[in-house]
């Protein structure tokens, strides 16, 4: 019962102490901000002060300065040129002088800079009335002129002087009317901090009364918990350890002994006894990997293997950190975990990913290989038949013409998909070198590409700029060119193709097509047509290697060149989408990041 009284008036004192130390804080701060008003006020009476001041003081310079002026053009005497000549360096300066006092307002910045055109202005006038009064009387129509815009300006000035005095007593006005309202409102407020702190301390005196019922109903739980925790790590096949830095005093949970095969404390819980089943060549990155943990506070998650007291070898897989305990000790905490199948079956995937990528590419030198080698005997059927045409030609039959005419249709189409294999096999197996390019350059050698088909479809291809990344030019122009080709080759009969292609920066978020996993930016860019069109069904299966919508017969192709575009596209970690309707024309949708690497 004593016990419990004094843990209650404990708790009590530290209550009340928190409390008064805030108020006394909030007071403080309070006291600080009138303070602070009040000097700010002080300050901006001073500014506004110095800011009148030296305007009146430009104004006085530049009054020096046409009343010298006028002696002079008055007498023609050139001493009364002196205040003009010194009143231009005092007028520079005061300026000067303004320009600082005025820095960080908006509106007198503004002001000042309406200033120094006319000041600049009227000066600019003086000095072109006295040089016109050395060759002409007073009396001439150019000298009045261009002393009556003197004097339209000096007027100007004044205004401007005024206006700018002007709006600095009105900023003064504002100034004080909100520190009135400042000092209006503080003993309010700290009337009320006291009526909150008094609350807080009478709810801190009820509370202490229920704290001792609910650190026994934490104690329970702690139990409960401690239960629960060592179910888990026997299902799990994990236990967690303890290390405390001041005492060197090191704690296993029971699962923790059932891991390296004994029964819970089946041997002296010590570092060193532990570290005597890690295996002997992974000791070393062992104590390394504990050491990095005392300087960094927390251990990533590392692997090593393990000998248990049946010899078998098995991984682990320790993470922890450091805490500090009420006491101010520094202990260690972390978890074992078993990940030897884990372990197993990622090795197990690398070395089918090793194997996968070797047999890729043995695919890609093959086709790449066979692709050259196709050419060569495709070269000889093409000048075999060439001059059997040009030699025998009248020796032929109509059948047997007709026949040349298909073989000759028959090798263009095996050239075309022989170059489109290589360009795919390239492509695919060529070293990824980003560069920063303006896509504008790739479009426009894209088009020289296809300017032939261009002039002869009397296509129109209209595009907004695009941007500069860091992309693989020579993919991208080919890119471009499939595009291009793709509408150019699928457009309707007797109408002439127009392409749009539109570029726009965008978001993950804002686009459907792109999966929301992704939070980079990206740049859209679209080529629209006139075209054919197709169905939207189709919209995934064109992308697909030699997947053709149409007979050879209708329209030449391969089949290839959508599938090399979503293979540039995946290169640049980017996405490419169709959508077509019939009769109505295609688009096609690129995202490339707006960063590469």
């Amino acid at each position: 019962m004593k016990l419990r009284r004094i843990y209650k008036s404990t708790i009590f004192l530290k209550s009340i102490f928190v409390v008064s130390i805030f108020v006394i804080f909030f007071i403080s701060a309070i006291t600080f901000k009138h303070i602070s008003l009040v000097g700010n006020s002080s300050k901006s009476v001073n500014h506004s002060y110095e800011v009148s001041l030296e305007l009146e003081r430009l104004m006085s310079y530049l009054k020096d300065s046409e009343t010298g002026q006028r002696g002079f053009l008055i007498t023609k005497d050139s001493t009364f040129l002196t205040p003009y000549i010194t009143s231009k360096e005092k007028i520079k300066t005061s300026f000067e002088k303004v320009g600082e006092y005025t820095k960080g307002n908006a509106v007198q910045e503004h002001n000042f800079r309406k200033l120094g055109f006319f000041i600049n202005k009227r000066q600019n006038y003086l000095s072109l009335s006295m040089h016109l009064s050395l060759e002409k009387p007073l009396n001439n129509k150019l000298v009045k002129e261009k002393l009556e815009i003197g004097k339209q300006t000096m007027d100007s000035i004044r205004k401007q002087v005024d206006e700018m005095i002007r709006t600095e007593k009105n900023l003064l006005k504002k100034r004080e009317v909100n520190y009135k309202d400042t000092v209006k409102v503080t003993p309010i407020f700290v009337y009320v901090t006291l009526l909150v702190t008094l609350l807080l301390i009478s709810i801190s005196y009820l509370r202490i009364s229920k704290d001792l019922e609910k650190l026994q109903a934490s104690n329970n739980r702690l139990a409960l918990l401690n239960e629960s925790s060592n179910l888990a790590e026997n299902v799990g096949s994990f236990g967690s350890w303890e290390l405390n830095l001041v005492t060197n005093e090191y704690t296993l949970s029971d699962n923790s002994y059932r891991l390296l095969g004994f029964k819970p404390q089946g041997f002296f819980a010590s570092q060193e006894n532990f570290m005597k089943y890690v295996h002997p060549e992974d000791l070393k990155a062992f104590r390394e990997a504990t050491d990095k943990l005392v300087k960094n506070v927390s251990l990533p998650a590392f692997t090593y293997r393990i000998i248990r007291k049946d010899k078998k070898v098995r991984y682990f897989r320790t993470t922890g950190r450091i805490v500090t305990n009420k006491l101010g000790d520094k202990i260690l905490i972390g978890t074992n975990g078993d990940v030897t199948d884990e372990v197993l079956a990622a090795m197990s995937l690398e070395q089918q990913n090793i194997e996968l990528e070797a047999s890729n590419k043995e695919l890609v030198a093959f086709n790449y290989a066979a692709s050259h080698d196709l050419q060569e005997p495709l070269r000889k059927i093409q000048t075999f038949v060439s001059r059997l045409s040009e030699k025998e030609n009248d020796n032929l039959s109509e059948t047997g013409k007709e026949f040349m005419v298909r073989i000759n249709s028959s090798v263009d189409r095996m050239r075309i998909l022989i170059e489109d294999l290589l360009q795919y096999s390239r492509t695919t197996k060529t070293e990824k070198v980003f560069e920063e390019t303006d896509l504008n350059d790739l479009l426009d050698n894209a088009k020289v590409d296809m300017a032939q088909v261009i002039e002869e479809k009397k296509a129109q291809i209209s595009s907004q700029p695009l941007p500069k990344l860091k992309v693989i030019p020579f993919q991208i122009q080919q890119l471009f060119t499939n595009l291009i080709n793709n509408s150019l080759k699928y457009s309707r009969e007797n109408i002439n193709p127009d392409i749009k292609i539109t570029c726009k920066k965008v978001t993950a978020a804002e686009e459907e097509l792109i999966p929301k996993s992704s939070k980079e930016k990206f740049y859209k860019i679209t080529f629209k047509d006139n075209g054919i069109g197709f169905e939207q069904e189709y919209a995934e299966k064109i992308f697909v290697l030699f997947n053709r919508l149409h007979n050879k017969n209708e329209y030449a192709g391969t089949g290839i060149g959508l599938a090399i575009c979503k293979k540039i596209i995946e290169n640049h970690r980017g996405f490419i989408f169709a959508n077509g309707k019939p009769d109505s024309g295609a688009t096609f949708t690129i995202f490339l990041p707006e960063e590469n690497e």
